[in-house]
């Protein structure tokens, strides 16, 4: 069992459960309409239920994607009831859900340094999620170590200090203005030193010039491969679940700009818009590795695709 398995081995089930209430309160008021005085799953339901999974922020191509396989589903069916709609529904997007986000093996080999590049425009969170994986990984007994590579923005500095003193961890920074590749450059040196086991990199989260982001992040990676060779091990975008549709910009443009292999998906929480962990996983081919459902350090949890579904689609008696 690895770092990325073994955590929150209680049950976490009942924070999960509250912070996908809103997105599951929304989505099957929404569905109740759709099929309001249907008995039968007919082209109107399917085109209401085409409109609920759009505003629920899944996405048009996941959606049409859905509406298409259930359409199949009717035709071979004709008679299929909407009282069946919710458990077609369950197995569709289990279907492609748990396909992009199958349970993951082990993300660390013992003895070898894990180099994660985290990626995500300011606000998302991006900041407390590595603040979070560090205290985390620090209590399971992992070597951990920061790198403050958003050298412009001096509060990016000094949240990612606050972090590295609450996990105990130590902290990279050079001066302001510095090149963040030499600061990802001297983390990586000093993490082999001291033999670390996860060294976290935060890097600036600008989109206003896709260029420069693409290049600064290329630079990164090339020292970081200098050093091992096969650094960085993951690039991580964070994104907030609470801004829908912006969030799928964000993952277009951080996908232009470099190699995306995983996503965190933040502040669900607080939203109705959990769809997008559908849509964005789906549409652009990134597994989901964390998701945030509150605020405490327990309450950013290892994605699990099947245990997700599971709390989306139950029933409360």
């Amino acid at each position: 069992m690895g770092l990325f398995d073994r955590w929150f081995s209680g049950d976490n089930k009942e924070a999960l459960d509250k912070g996908l209430e809103k997105s599951k309160q929304g989505f099957f008021s929404k569905v109740a309409v759709a099929v309001a005085g249907k008995k039968t799953i007919d082209a109107d339901v399917l085109d209401e239920l085409e409109e609920v999974l759009i505003s629920s922020d899944v996405g048009v191509h996941t959606t049409l994607k859905i509406i298409e396989r259930l359409e199949a589903r009717v035709k071979s069916n004709p008679y299929l009831g909407t009282d069946q709609l919710n458990s077609l529904l369950k197995e569709e997007i289990s279907s492609l859900l748990i396909t992009k986000n199958p349970a993951s093996d082990s993300e660390t080999v013992d003895g070898k340094l894990q180099v994660i590049l985290v990626v995500g425009v300011n606000g998302v969170g991006k900041t407390t999620t590595i603040g979070k994986l560090a205290k985390r990984w620090s209590q399971e007994g992992k070597k951990v170590m920061l790198a403050a590579a958003d050298t412009f923005r001096a509060a990016a500095v000094d949240q990612l200090e606050v972090w590295s003193d609450r996990a105990n961890v130590p902290l990279v920074k050079l001066a302001a203005n510095t090149d963040p590749a030499a600061v990802a450059y001297e983390a990586i040196n000093r993490a082999v030193a001291a033999q670390v086991d996860v060294l976290l990199i935060d890097t600036a989260g600008r989109l206003h010039n896709k260029i420069n982001l693409m290049n600064e992040l290329s630079k990164i990676k090339r020292v970081l491969s200098k050093v091992v060779a096969d650094a960085p091990h993951e690039v991580m975008l964070v994104i907030d679940g609470s801004t829908g549709q912006n969030a799928f910009e964000q993952a277009k443009q951080f996908s232009a700009a470099t190699e995306v292999t995983s996503l965190a998906v933040t502040k669900l929480d607080g939203t109705a818009k959990g769809g997008v962990v559908l849509g964005i996983s789906d549409q652009f081919n990134i597994p989901v590795r964390y998701i945030g459902v509150g605020e405490g350090i327990e309450d950013l949890q290892p994605f699990d695709a099947k245990r997700f579904i599971e709390t989306f689609f139950e029933v409360k008696s």
